[in-house]
């Protein structure tokens, strides 16, 4: 295994750092700002979405990008640390068209549109010139387990019919989205894993309603997780994404690369909490000694830079696994990482919070917004319970039962 960069993520790395530099980081008050005022999009997020794509930082998420299509190509062990210096910055994403969900349903469309989907949805979207969503979980059902969704999607001639409710759907409010990739059953009779198929929406299809944009821990998401209800949504059956009974294989294709770009946003997000909980401990005094003095403030800080190191090299092999073999063989190192980034986000982050006293816990840092998200990471893309049992199944099937014989020492009888 080999986790250095190559030259081109090196000096890619460096590129993007900059940039960052002059041009994210002074307009993080200026995003805050807008923000509670309304103003969504911000103002400026289209200009800075065309200066980045002028300078090389675009689609870099996306190993099979093609020769004639717009971004960098890089593979995903290359990409991990641009994603985590992105991380930093919770809407940075977005300027260089690596956000989520878009990033998954570009890869998606990428693998399975047809012509026709990849010229109406697939090229504005590498384009960055609209925004997408991926309706797939639902209020009435573990959907973390995609052979529950009720959602049912039935053929009538040339069209399919769509009736159902999906929650917690990111990017269903913002105004750019055009589209839905909604999952739901098309033969509820067929075998457990292809009962399921995927179809595209677009956003102004009758019967489409956003019935409501839930906060998440209290905190407002303009961009939206939002509620929505198909009711005799239709569409023509050019809009199938795939075959039918496809749905759940598209949706683990999906799933694989996105669920690390979420940990290797974490990691930056936790490298950040860290840079400002060590500041943070050398301005402050309490009783007669700097933070940074008190030994648990110390202890905080080391088990910090612990868990950040190991949970960057556990998204290292991940990605470089993927890039190896697959995501469908990488996908106990997704599940391990998938449990483990999350909860380093949020430890550190919330390590962070206490260093800060109660301005940790004020819109005046970005701690409690990227806590918050932290906490809900451990839902996104499968819950932390549902990887544990995967990767326990894993462990108990490869196991060599009997082989620990040879470490014991019973008294012979």
């Amino acid at each position: 295994m080999d986790f250095a960069p190559s030259p081109r993520a090196t000096e890619m790395h460096d590129r993007l750092k900059a940039f960052m530099q002059a041009h994210i980081y002074p307009r993080i008050r200026d995003h805050k700002e807008e923000i509670e005022a309304g103003n969504f999009p911000v103002s400026f997020m289209e200009d800075l979405k065309s200066l980045a794509r002028a300078e090389g930082l675009w689609n870099m998420f996306l190993p099979s990008l093609r020769d004639d299509e717009p971004g960098t190509r890089l593979s995903n062990l290359d990409y991990a640390p641009l994603a985590e210096l992105m991380g930093q910055v919770s809407w940075s994403s977005e300027v260089f068209n690596c956000n989520a969900p878009d990033t998954g349903n570009m890869e998606l469309l990428h693998m399975f549109a047809t012509p026709e989907q990849r010229e109406d949805w697939l090229v504005p979207l590498l384009n960055g010139k609209i925004r997408s969503a991926f309706a797939m979980t639902e209020p009435d059902v573990a959907s973390s387990d995609a052979t529950n969704i009720t959602t049912s999607i039935r053929r009538e001639g040339d069209e399919y019919v769509i009736n159902g409710r999906k929650w917690f759907i990111t990017n269903a409010c913002h105004p750019n989205t055009r589209l839905f990739i909604v999952m739901g059953k098309t033969d509820p009779n067929a075998d457990r894993h292809k009962q399921q198929s995927m179809i595209i929406v677009p956003r102004n299809t009758p019967g489409l309603e956003i019935v409501r944009n839930p906060t998440i821990l209290n905190m407002h998401d303009p961009e939206g997780h939002a509620e929505l209800v198909f009711k005799g949504v239709r569409v023509p059956v050019g809009n199938l994404l795939g075959e039918e009974g496809s749905g759940f294989a598209l949706a683990q294709a999906r799933l694989g690369p996105g669920r690390i770009h979420h940990c290797m946003r974490s990691i930056g997000a936790a490298e950040m909490a860290l840079n400002l909980m060590v500041e943070r401990a050398q301005e402050r005094k309490t009783f007669g000694k700097q933070l940074s003095e008190q030994g648990v403030i110390r202890e905080w800080i080391a088990k910090s830079r612990l868990e950040i190191e190991q949970a960057r090299l556990l998204t290292l092999k991940a990605a470089w696994k993927i890039d190896q073999v697959g995501a469908k063989k990488a996908f106990r190192e997704i599940s391990l990482i998938k449990v483990v980034a999350p909860q380093v986000h949020a430890k550190v982050t919330d390590r962070a919070m206490q260093v800060f006293g109660a301005m940790g816990m004020t819109p005046d840092t970005p701690l409690a917004d990227s806590y918050t998200w932290a906490r809900a990471l451990r839902y996104a893309d499968g819950p932390d319970e549902v990887h544990l049992q995967a990767i326990a199944k894993q462990e108990l099937k490869n196991s060599n039962y009997g082989m620990s014989a040879q470490w014991l020492t019973p008294p012979l009888r």
